[in-house]
């Protein structure tokens, strides 16, 4: 289902979010996060992504992004939807410490069926609803809806404390994953 929302220039940041169906959370356990953050990377060092500011939630991912080069934007974050959907799946499906394993993938599966652009699965929602930040107004309020994401959450009580975020690089540390500034 497509909308309004489409990527523009690689060279303009965008902010998305990447839902999972039925906002299951299932990057609520170390494991999947490592998935979302090794394929990041991944598209960062092989498909040019360039990644400004991020967050990764119980259920759901926040981005600020362009990209290098002459890969699109879209199709990057296609590839990279589709390529993690398998490996959460398949890990979810093969973790048997997972206590809420059936209920999630029955979820996943029944999307699948529901879905004319999937066959048999369905872990991202469709839409991205990309955002063009074309004023340094709209880049400054959106890092900080990012950062503050996990605060308003209850996990954290400042956004520089949570670990699978940006906002620790943009106060002088470290992070998972690697960033430009905006």
């Amino acid at each position: 289902m497509s909308t309004a929302y489409r990527f523009t220039e690689n060279e303009i940041p965008h902010f998305i979010t990447m839902t999972l169906v039925e906002w299951i959370d299932l990057l609520s356990r170390e494991k999947y996060k490592r998935i979302i953050v090794d394929n990041l990377k991944y598209c960062i060092e092989k498909k040019g992504l360039v990644i400004h500011a991020y967050v990764i939630m119980s259920n759901h991912v926040h981005l600020i992004v362009t990209a290098n080069g002459e890969a699109k934007l879209s199709g990057i974050i296609r590839d990279f939807k589709r390529y993690t959907a398998g490996l959460l799946y398949e890990t979810l499906k093969n973790d048997a410490e997972e206590s809420r394993r059936n209920w999630m993938l029955w979820i996943i599966e029944s999307q699948g069926d529901r879905s004319s652009s999937n066959k048999n699965i369905k872990v991202w929602i469709h839409e991205n609803h990309p955002v063009t930040l074309d004023t340094e107004l709209m880049e400054e309020q959106r890092v900080q809806y990012i950062h503050e994401n996990p605060v308003r959450a209850g996990i954290c009580h400042a956004p520089e404390d949570y670990v699978y975020s940006s906002a620790g690089q943009y106060t002088g540390g470290s992070g998972p994953i690697p960033i430009e500034l905006l």
